[in-house]
């Protein structure tokens, strides 16, 4: 029995990050529109069908508990915001033949993560872990030194995801009715954007082909299901197992980028690309070995 929910969290882990990897061939489909005003569909739909899901499956009482612990309100408007920062400057990047750089955002987020554990939580770095940072910081560098500026869409897009991360962490709500409260309270912002600001030829619904609106209406689908994936994974995995399959995501991003959309990739930028995934290879073999030794240990305690 364990081995089947095994099994199907693979398959959950799979399809969650497969999902997340592909998602800019959708994004690419509406690039037309302004990137706020998909954010503001995406933030205005995802409400409906978050609360949908909230209700069928079973979710009401944490979003009350939530709801009552300012706290933990204040938390997650402060989460929410920083969480559609980093899905606006996702938007832009794809449909501004960005991707390269959205994906390379998304290799260094795990080592972020880490450091982050580290300068925050007061976590410990073991020695290969430090050398993986050190080297995708070298890689970055280099990438800076070449190009002569910052790679700033993947380093905001790392370094939004990484705080989000890092601030959900440390609050104790789950995914589900943390993720429908966050979108909740943007939820006023993407209305008045759209009631009294947004004025393009896509802003009113019955302008638009019935096409047009069914994408934009997908944007909450595009948001939720590899969440709710995610999420099945999380419950069927253990989190480091979870963290193999977060390559996938990136991994996707640039063979779309550099074999479907023909983003230029100059030698600095394969460099820069070369030294992080050296760095991620050392942070999986060293996150293998401590899941082998902590596999062991268990096994040894239940004899």
């Amino acid at each position: 029995m364990q081995d089947s929910s095994a099994k199907s969290g693979v398959l959950f882990a799979i399809g969650a990050y497969t999902m997340w990897g592909i998602a800019p061939l959708y994004f690419k489909l509406i690039q037309s529109i302004p990137p706020l005003e998909i954010l503001m569909h995406r933030v205005i739909w995802s409400v409906l069908l978050l609360f949908v899901l909230v209700v069928v499956f079973k979710q009401r009482t944490n979003v009350q508990t939530a709801i009552r612990k300012p706290k933990v309100m204040l938390t997650l408007l402060a989460s929410g915001l920083l969480l559609g920062c980093n899905w606006l400057i996702f938007i832009w990047a794809v449909n501004n033949d960005h991707m390269l750089d959205a994906s390379l955002g998304y290799y260094i987020n795990p080592l972020l993560n880490m450091l982050l554990g580290y300068m925050v939580l007061g976590e410990r770095l073991k020695k290969l872990q430090l050398v993986a940072v050190a080297m995708a910081f070298i890689g970055v560098a280099y990438l800076v030194v070449s190009m002569g500026h910052l790679p700033w869409v993947a380093l905001l897009l790392a370094g939004t995801f990484g705080i989000y991360g890092l601030m959900r962490k440390q609050v104790s709500v789950d995914s589900l009715p943390g993720l429908s409260l966050e979108t909740l309270m943007m939820a006023p912002i993407a209305l008045v954007y759209w009631l009294f600001i947004v004025d393009t030829p896509t802003s009113t619904l019955s302008n638009n082909s019935l096409e047009i609106n069914l994408l934009l209406f997908s944007a909450g689908v595009v948001t939720t299901a590899p969440l709710l994936c995610f999420t099945a994974a999380a419950k069927r995995l253990r989190y480091s197992t979870l963290g193999f399959f977060q390559y996938i995501g990136p991994s996707l991003m640039f063979l779309l980028a550099v074999f479907l959309f023909n983003e230029p990739m100059p030698t600095s930028r394969l460099i820069c690309f070369a030294f992080v995934w050296s760095g991620l290879a050392i942070f999986s073999f060293d996150s293998l070995k401590q899941y082998r030794a902590n596999k062991a240990s268990i096994a040894m305690a239940a004899k």
